[in-house]
């Protein structure tokens, strides 16, 4: 089969290089080696369900997503914008002062918005909110610990609720992160109220493929790339295709495979799904644990939430949904344990609790280190480039940017 250029992996990447690349008159053909599209965003449906494979959101304040995603029409089912914290005192809430004006005695009262630390956080976070290049063009960055150590943020703030809530985003217990993509990620959230589309996540990497004139095409598992100078061949489990370009948009590890990038350690995460006939809460809040002598979860469960709260269409009438997400890797962490944590969280049983599945995501996002580079090279060959949240930043958002990004570079060398 020929075309103008090949895109390989049918993720949210790949998916927003072809629509670009087909906006722009060039003939695209999608090949992705799974049996749907959407990569790492994927939904399952067992029984009434509706389980993402991993715990993902999709926030509306990103600027791809605002750009390119017709979020209306996902009828998003939004999370409440804060977070509840089980402590030596019971539950804490701290919501969002503008989203929640209710709730703001009880936020002033939870303990732990004290002054300094507060402006010390004001003064870090404050430059990014009025414009994220601020921390996208520093030149200076370091982790996310040693930056919250000299900024003076070292409070119980930091230690129960931002050190906890970024080690479930960022997949990163010890703040080796970027501090400025944290920043970035902090101020999406800030501006956003994160939800769950009515189909599930996979709804959203659907909806871009919706728009292409030529359906990816599925179960083709490619082999090899050969740049024969004059154009390109994809060797695939289907067959042969040709094209003048090929843009590799498969996840870090399998674009490794196929060109000469080295692929980024990946941070991995799993996500325990739970029904139950009585829901443990009545609220949209995320659940944290702060209940470590020193600050921090005291078990393995980094957050939960009641899933079917926020989003009814995850579960079927009558039942409730509720996720728990640990970190994946190093021990292995038991059911048991999983379920020990969550009933001291939630302060209930949760003997009757079904375990409907756990989906370990060893490869949830690339680890993002200091400094951020969120432009890094996409062009391999004159003919061939790679695309994916691997060579922007580990987001939605930046595999969304990384496949535009790619595209309009093919093009622009197309017209020359």
């Amino acid at each position: 089969m020929e075309a103008d250029v090949i895109v390989i992996g049918a993720g949210l990447a790949g998916l927003q290089a072809a629509r670009r690349l087909q906006d722009e008159g060039l003939r695209v053909v999608v090949l992705e080696r799974d049996d749907a599209v959407g990569g790492r965003m994927r939904t399952d449906r067992f029984d009434g369900f509706q389980l993402d494979r991993g715990f993902q959101v999709l926030n509306p304040a990103y600027s791809s997503v605002r750009k390119w995603v017709d979020a209306k029409s996902l009828d998003l089912q939004h999370f409440e914008v804060g977070v509840k914290l089980r402590d030596a005192r019971g539950i804490s809430t701290l919501a969002h002062p503008l989203r929640h004006p209710g709730l703001l005695p009880q936020t002033l009262g939870s303990g732990y918005l004290r002054p300094g630390e507060l402006i010390a956080l004001a003064r870090w976070l404050g430059p990014t909110l009025l414009r994220e290049s601020v921390s996208l063009r520093a030149t200076r960055d370091t982790s996310l610990a040693r930056s919250f150590d000299r900024a003076g943020i070292t409070g119980p703030l930091r230690r129960n609720v931002l050190d906890t809530f970024l080690a479930g985003v960022l997949a990163d217990a010890d703040g080796t992160s970027s501090a400025n993509f944290t920043r970035i990620l902090l101020r999406a959230f800030a501006f956003g109220s994160p939800g769950l589309p009515r189909d599930g996540m996979q709804a959203l990497p659907e909806q871009l493929a919706s728009s292409l004139h030529e359906r990816p095409l599925t179960d083709h598992d490619v082999t090899g790339i050969h740049d024969h100078g004059n154009g390109v061949t994809v060797d695939t489990s289907a067959g042969t295709f040709r094209a003048q370009r090929v843009v590799v948009a498969t996840d870090p590890v399998g674009a490794a495979d196929l060109t000469d990038i080295t692929a980024p350690r990946m941070k991995g995460l799993s996500t325990w799904w739970f029904s139950a006939d009585t829901p443990p809460a009545s609220d949209g809040f995320i659940l944290m644990d702060a209940s470590r002598p020193g600050g921090g979860a005291a078990g393995p469960v980094l957050h939960a939430a009641v899933v079917s709260n926020v989003a009814p269409s995850y579960a079927p009438s009558g039942r409730h949904l509720i996720e728990a997400t640990t970190l994946l890797g190093g021990a292995p962490t038991s059911e048991s344990e999983v379920r020990a944590d969550l009933e001291r969280m939630y302060a209930t049983s949760t003997a009757s609790w079904e375990l409907i599945t756990r989906h370990d995501v060893p490869h949830a996002l690339p680890e993002q280190r200091p400094p951020l580079l969120d432009r890094k090279p996409q062009r391999i060959s004159d003919r061939v480039f790679v695309a994916g949240d691997h060579r922007d930043t580990a987001s939605i958002n930046g595999a969304l940017m990384s496949g535009d990004r790619a595209a309009r570079a093919i093009t622009g060398l197309i017209r020359g």
